[in-house]
């Protein structure tokens, strides 16, 4: 979902999400927390659970989530809204006395092996053939499920068609194309590309690599990523960064569409959560492509983000944390179809659910779940916070910074080789 969540993950959206830090989360409850109406603590018997959600930018995703929970009568739920650095407050919330019971997060061998998160095979258990078997894979570690995912958010660049049909050009196929057409582009006070506003040197790292056709890690959890192709990879994002076609210093990072729904660039890496207000901004004006592959063995790439729900090991109930976890993640399913199609556009992670999403099953938006489905890219548990910032840092170092390519990727190498021994 667009969200406020991240304004910092130039920051990108996910990025600053997988971001760890150590920001004390003392007090940011009772400033942040709605709840339910019925009080934080247990009542009649009743467990108290508290539910953690990073602050989504869609107008009603705090109203129905507040709904959602009011509508559980097994246990007082009280939800959290969490503004600006989740992932750190969160960090901090887990090793705390005050955090969450439930949670909602991204896929992390960590978490599961440092024992932070418990494992839901049992409550997922009679639908999980019903679950798209990557989401299942993203996040499961050593054989079992920690998290149930609730929405899919694949991410590709958005064209507006006009302004790319006055250029005379076409939607770019290929990373040479990419460039071309954003300096062709670039014009009358409109830029080429916004990537954010760190030029995509963080919120592409993970793609600009499979789009060389690199991996991140080996199916046994290697280091995969040091290829010539990587760093052919980083020569052509440096070339496009260098190009001055890219919009930098928007007013918005690149997970809100405002720069290219206001005309202050004619593509933008955005997600599939933004296509309705697009849509509503500029009609059928927009089209989407994969971010184009790089070099002799290159690929299209769609990233396919995404959130999933936990509970925490340090739970005040933990068998009451997964009821309600399999509650409204497993059985209410109109909940489930409202989270995902009501406030933006998201895949329903369940098939059955995203076969009836009929707002995603005509034009633009079913584009998008296609190319989801045939070119997208899903988190890997084993690659986690610390390696998605080693990647970052050598994107910007390479890109941004004009340091050796060979040099940065070999860097990362050792870095992310020595995480990699940590989780062994």
């Amino acid at each position: 979902m667009s969200p406020e969540q991240n304004p910092s993950r130039s920051f990108g959206r996910r990025s600053f999400l997988r971001a760890s830090g150590t920001v004390a989360a003392a007090g940011f409850l009772a400033a942040c927390g709605g709840n339910t109406g019925r009080g934080g603590g247990s009542a009649g018997g009743k467990a108290a659970i508290s539910q953690w959600y990073h602050q989504y930018g869609e107008a009603g995703t705090q109203q129905a989530a507040l709904r959602y929970a009011k509508a559980y009568t097994k246990a007082d739920v009280s939800v959290q809204w969490i503004p600006g650095d989740y992932a750190s407050k969160l960090s901090s919330g887990l090793v705390s006395s005050n955090g969450p019971d439930v949670f909602e997060f991204h896929p992390d061998v960590q978490m599961a092996k440092s024992g932070q998160i418990v494992p839901l095979d049992d409550i997922i258990a009679d639908v999980k053939s019903d679950f798209t078997e990557k989401d299942l894979a993203a996040n499961s570690v050593d054989g079992k499920v920690y998290g149930i995912r609730m929405i899919d958010d694949p991410q590709f660049l958005y064209y507006r068609k006009s302004l790319l049909e006055k250029a005379g050009v076409q939607p770019p196929t290929t990373f040479d194309e990419l460039i071309d057409v954003s300096r062709k582009l670039d014009k009358g006070g409109v830029k080429g590309l916004y990537l954010g506003l760190k030029g995509g040197s963080d919120i592409l790292a993970s793609p600009l690599i499979w789009a060389t056709g690199s991996e991140l890690l080996t199916a046994d959890h290697k280091v995969a990523f040091d290829t010539p192709a990587t760093v052919e990879g980083l020569k052509k994002m440096r070339e496009l960064y260098t190009s001055k076609t890219l919009l930098l210093g928007a007013p918005t990072d690149w997970w809100d569409p405002s720069a290219f729904t206001q005309g202050l660039t004619a593509m933008q890496w955005c997600g599939l959560w933004a296509m309705p207000g697009i849509q509503k901004a500029l009609g059928d004006d927009f089209g989407i492509v994969p971010l184009p592959g790089i070099g002799s063995a290159g690929r299209p790439v769609v990233y396919n983000g995404g959130w999933s729900t936990y509970v925490s090991a340090k739970a005040k109930d933990v068998d009451a944390a997964k009821a309600f976890v399999k509650w409204l993640w497993i059985e209410q399913t109109k909940f489930q179809e409202d989270w995902c199609t009501s406030y933006g556009f998201h895949i329903p992670p369940r098939k059955s659910l995203a076969a009836k999403a009929t707002k995603l099953q005509s034009g633009t938006a079913a584009e998008a779940v296609k190319l989801f489905e045939t070119k997208g890219h899903y988190d890997d548990p084993y690659w986690t916070q610390a390696m998605m910032t080693i990647s970052q840092d050598m994107v910007n170092n390479a890109v941004v910074s004009g340091k050796n390519p060979e040099s940065e990727v070999a860097k990362a190498r050792t870095r992310v080789e020595a995480e990699l021994k940590k989780i062994a």
